[in-house]
């Protein structure tokens, strides 16, 4: 049962309260925050390199891992 009678969104099956701390908590820390950036940089590089049609739908990744020292290099 969801937490102080909150209902559950069901795209996201979090109650609004838990999404709000995720926000709040590990979400907003420096690494997260710089990690996000760059991985949404890497979408974007990649979509003007091959389209984003090409890349609809697709998970743009990294080879190595950005919190194992992965970079946004092309070849990464």
């Amino acid at each position: 049962m969801a937490e102080n009678g909150e209902k559950r969104d069901p795209s996201s099956h979090r109650t609004p309260g838990q999404i709000k701390r995720m926000d709040r908590g590990y979400n907003s820390t420096p690494e997260m925050i710089r990690r996000r950036g760059m991985q949404n940089q890497a979408r974007s590089m990649m979509a003007k390199d091959l389209g984003k049609k090409a890349i609809a739908g697709k998970d743009v990744d990294h080879k190595v891992m950005l919190d194992k020292g992965g970079t946004n290099a092309r070849s990464n």
